[in-house]
C-alpha cells in the first residue's frame, strides 16, 4: 500500500522529541495521521445537514457501536442531538467534491450539501450516500462532551458496504491509497 500527493517525511533529530507543547504544536503533530475521510450526516428533509470528518470509527463489534467526534460549535453538533441519529458515509477516492461540500467550501449550507448526489435512509433516517464505501446507519447511544467537542457513540442500526478504495486526509489535503495485488 502507498500514498500519493503526500509530502517527503522529514527526520526530527531525538533531542527535539520531547520539547513542551501547545495547541498549535498539537495540530501540527496530528497532520501526520492520514485518516479516511467520511461524510456524517443528520437530519431529516429541510431540516438535514452534515460535516466532513476523520473522527469516525468503529468502538466495539459486539454491540456494534461507532464514535465520531463533531465540534461543538459546528451545524451539524445540534442536528444530531436533536434527531438523536446520524450515519457514517465513508468516501471513495473519487467523492472529493463531496468531502468539500460537506466541509462546508463554497458557502455551502444545511440540506444543500445533499445536492449533486444520491441519497437514500436505511432505519433512522439519517442520509445514506449513494457510492460511498460503506455508510454507517446510527442511533444515539451515549454523547460526551468535552473541550470544543462531542464524542458521540452511536448503536449501529444498519450497515451498506459497497467496496473500492478510500479517499484519505493528511497534511492539510486529500491523498488516495493505493492497493498493490
Amino acid at each position: 500500500m502507498s500514498l500519493t500527493s503526500l509530502p517527503t517525511r522529514r527526520h526530527v533529530p531525538a533531542s527535539l522529541a520531547s520539547l513542551p507543547t501547545d495547541g498549535p504544536q498539537l495540530k501540527d503533530a496530528m497532520r501526520h495521521l492520514a485518516g479516511a475521510v467520511s461524510v456524517v450526516t443528520a437530519g431529516i428533509g429541510d431540516e438535514r445537514t452534515g460535516a466532513t470528518v476523520t473522527s469516525a470509527h468503529s468502538l466495539s463489534v459486539e454491540p456494534e457501536t461507532m464514535v465520531v467526534s463533531i465540534n461543538l460549535s459546528s451545524s451539524t453538533w445540534p442536528v444530531i442531538r436533536r434527531f438523536g441519529h446520524f450515519c457514517v458515509n465513508l468516501l471513495a477516492d473519487d467523492q472529493q467534491e463531496i468531502a468539500d461540500r460537506f466541509a462546508g467550501r463554497g458557502g455551502v449550507k444545511g440540506a444543500d450539501r445533499y445536492l449533486g448526489a444520491d441519497w437514500s435512509t436505511l432505519e433512522t433516517g439519517a442520509g445514506v450516500l449513494a457510492g460511498a464505501l460503506a455508510s454507517v446507519d446510527c442511533e444515539v447511544d451515549e454523547i460526551i462532551e468535552r473541550h470544543s467537542h462531542a464524542l458521540i457513540l452511536g448503536a449501529v442500526r444498519g450497515v451498506i458496504v459497497s467496496g473500492g478504495q478510500p479517499l484519505v486526509y493528511s497534511h492539510g489535503r486529500y491523498a488516495r491509497v493505493h492497493h498493490g495485488d
